[in-house]
Order: structure tokens, then C-alpha cells, then sequence
């Protein structure tokens, strides 16, 4: 809301009933996505109330209704960078937001039998949806188009 309810709804309805959805402007973020996360220390958490299964799911049920299959030996899709900047940078001062802003559980924090923590990447749960090269402050996850046509398959829509 950056630029308000109010400018946003006016700037829509020229763009559609003015130019036809062909204005000769768009409107910029100054910053980039991931440049925007706030540590955590300054963040008040969100209690989510749970999934009841009737107007709200789970999210691992929800990548099962997506469909979602890739194949056991196509190469990975999802790949970092560097293994220790999820734990070292992202987990200690963000709070791990790769557990929390991937849609399908791909991505979590799980402790070794050392008693270390590391991320562990679920690829095949991945919705393409590329919001984790995107918001991952860091810029350590790179997604890559997967081979096979693999990912959601939606045969309702």
C-alpha cells in the first residue's frame, strides 16, 4: 500500500476506462522485494488460528490438491548458493522466512542428529510460483525452470 487505496483505485480506473488497459505509465517499487524484510527482533509474530479442513487447509494438503509431481530423477531445481547463509544470516536475524513465505512447505529448518540446524529443501512439494528467488533476503535461493514440464498440474481450470 505503498501508494495508497485511494491513488491505486483511481489510476485503475483510468487505465481501464480511459486508455482501454493501455496507459503509458506504470508504477515502480523503489526498492526491490527482499531489500524490504525486516528482522525479526522488530516484527511482532502473527498467530495464525489453525486449518479447520473446511474453508482452511493445510499446506501440505493444499500441494496435494495443486496436484503438484515432478519426477524422482530430474535434476534439482531449487539450489543455494551457499549452505550456510540460511542459518548463519537468514534463521538468526530473519527468523527463517523460507519456512514461512513458501505457499508449499518446500523449505525447513531441521536439526541434525549433531544437534546442528540446516535447511532442508523439499523440491518436490515446489509450485514454480518463484516467490522464494524472489523474497529470500539473502538472494541465496536460485530457481531454475524445471526439466519435464513437472510442478502443479490443475486439470480443473
Amino acid at each position: 500500500m505503498a501508494k495508497g487505496l485511494y491513488l491505486g483505485t483511481l489510476m485503475v480506473g483510468i487505465d481501464q476506462v480511459v486508455f482501454g488497459g493501455k496507459a503509458p505509465w506504470t508504477l515502480r517499487h523503489q526498492h526491490a522485494d527482499h531489500e524490504c524484510l525486516k528482522p525479526a527482533a522488530e516484527c511482532k509474530p502473527i498467530d495464525y488460528p489453525k486449518p479447520d479442513g473446511k474453508l482452511t487447509f493445510d499446506r501440505l494438503s493444499s500441494v496435494f490438491i495443486s496436484n503438484t509431481n515432478h519426477a524422482e530423477d530430474q535434476p534439482v531445481h531449487l539450489r543455494l548458493q551457499s549452505s550456510e547463509i540460511p542459518v548463519q544470516v537468514n534463521l538468526r536475524r530473519y527468523a527463517g522466512p523460507e519456512a514461512r513465505f513458501c505457499p508449499a512447505g518446500v523449505y525447513e529448518f531441521v536439526v541434525s542428529e549433531e544437534g546442528r540446524e540446516r535447511l532442508q529443501i523439499n523440491a518436490q512439494n515446489c509450485l514454480h510460483c518463484k516467490t522464494c528467488d524472489i523474497k529470500d533476503p539473502a538472494q541465496n535461493i536460485d530457481w531454475v525452470t524445471p526439466e519435464g514440464g513437472g510442478g502443479p498440474n490443475y486439470p480443473n481450470m
